[in-house]
Parts: C-alpha cells; structure tokens; sequence
C-alpha cells in the first residue's frame, strides 16, 4: 500500500502509533469489569477528580457507540484508576488489578506492521475521519459555550449562588447540593452557607459582608459566600451547558 504508506495520513498514523504513549483503562472497561453501568463508574471518577483537585476534561475521551453517535468517557492512569477502585470490594479489585498487569506486559505496537495490515488501515482510517468530522462539527456546536468561559473569566464582581445557578442553567438547588457534596460550602447551624478555606485561597469563592435590617428596624451583619469569575469558570467545567448569554 505505497500510496497510503507516503501520505500524510499515515505518517500521523506512524506518528501517533510511535509515540510515547502513557497506558489508560477506559471508564468502559473499568464499568465492564466491575458489572457496573457506564454512567455510574462516569460519576464515581467525577466525584475523585474533583476530591483530588483535578479537572474532569484533562482526562476526557470519546468512543463511538453501535449507533454511530460519540459518547464521552474517562480514559485514567494506572494511579488514578487504583484509586477508584479502592472502594470496591476485593474481587472487583482484583479483576482490574489483572487487566493493568495484562496491559502492562503486552508488547509495543509495531506500527509499519499495523500500517501494512489491510484490516487495521481500513480501521484507522475509518476512526481518522470520524474524528476530523466530530471535531469539525463541534467547532461551531462549542463556540457560543467558548464566549460564554472567556466572558466569565475576564468579568467583574461575583455572583450569588443563586444567581450563579442561573447563568450556569442549573436549579439552585442542584448547585447547593453539588456545592456541598463536593467540598465547596458548608451549612454553620443557624449562619447560613459558609465557604471552605481551599475554595477562598484558590479565588473560586469570597465571603461578602452586608448588612440586613430586620423587621423591627434593627440591623444585624452577615456573611454571604459568592462565586468569583474564576470559580464560576471551574463551575462551568463541572456542570454543562454553560449558559450562551453571560
């Protein structure tokens, strides 16, 4: 196959097989493995990248399902799928523990073999298109969400919750809760929403002090936790779609 062999979509080819890649498991293969559904291993690696202080897109995929739609996925390092699976029981454990060992003691790709092989270049040339098709259509798809994030990040002032809730499109009471659950806010009994100090240090939220007047005239001061811009943007990351109009 010289005419395919000298093009520039098998020296991409040649490329990207030669290169140094790291070994991951896909969330798929974690979820076959353990007998779990996809969408739960999806949210059970959410949960860990966002405890770790990680961003869920830095280890994002794509895999193409029988429908011929793409779906995302989680592709993870050894170290961060061990930590996943930690919480599972022993044979869980243990069957993902095979799948690294098994990954790990297989041979480097030869990539002028697989190039040479008629079946795995009918292949690769199938997933090349469609990869430059998804992505070309999702430049358009993305761009308003691209606006919105530069909006958000090069903007003033901070927003309540609530009014954080909106420009995200999300009930105020799904971010409260994701707010919570996720180690952003904390109820003090009796005080209202407070923000965890890692939040405050890192600029994703601040503390506002106002005063509120009460129905007998008198005055009271408290304490109201706002999203910044930069939190607003990780917020956007977190919880798709971000609103088109910022």
């Amino acid at each position: 196959m010289p005419e395919v062999e000298n093009s520039g979509v098998a020296r991409a080819m040649v490329a990207a097989f030669s290169a140094d890649q790291p070994l991951t498991m896909s969330s798929r293969e974690i979820a076959e493995l353990c007998e779990k559904r996809h969408d739960h291993v999806m949210r059970d690696i959410k949960k860990m990248l966002d405890k770790l202080g990680e961003v869920a897109p830095k280890f994002g995929g794509n895999y193409i399902a029988e429908n011929g739609k793409e779906n995302p996925c989680f592709l993870l390092p050894k170290d961060l799928t061990l930590t996943l699976v930690a919480g599972y029981n022993v044979k869980l454990r243990k069957r993902i523990i095979d799948r690294w060992l098994e990954l790990e003691g297989q041979p480097p790709a030869d990539p002028l073999r697989a190039l040479n092989d008629p079946a795995t270049m009918r292949g690769l040339l199938l997933t090349y298109s469609e990869k430059v098709l998804v992505l070309e259509g999702r430049v358009d798809e993305m761009q308003p969400q691209v606006q919105a994030l530069e909006r958000i990040a090069t903007s003033d002032g901070s927003l309540c919750i609530t009014d954080t809730a909106k420009t995200l499109q999300v009930r105020p009471k799904t971010l409260f809760e994701f707010l919570r659950s996720h180690g952003w806010i904390y109820s003090r009994g009796g005080g209202g929403e407070v923000a965890y100090q890692d939040k405050l240090a890192s600029g994703l939220l601040e503390h506002k002090t106002m005063t509120v007047y009460r129905s007998d005239g008198s005055e009271k001061t408290a304490t109201q936790v706002r999203v910044t811009p930069k939190g607003l943007t990780r917020l956007a990351q977190l919880l798709p779609p971000v609103a088109k109009l910022v």
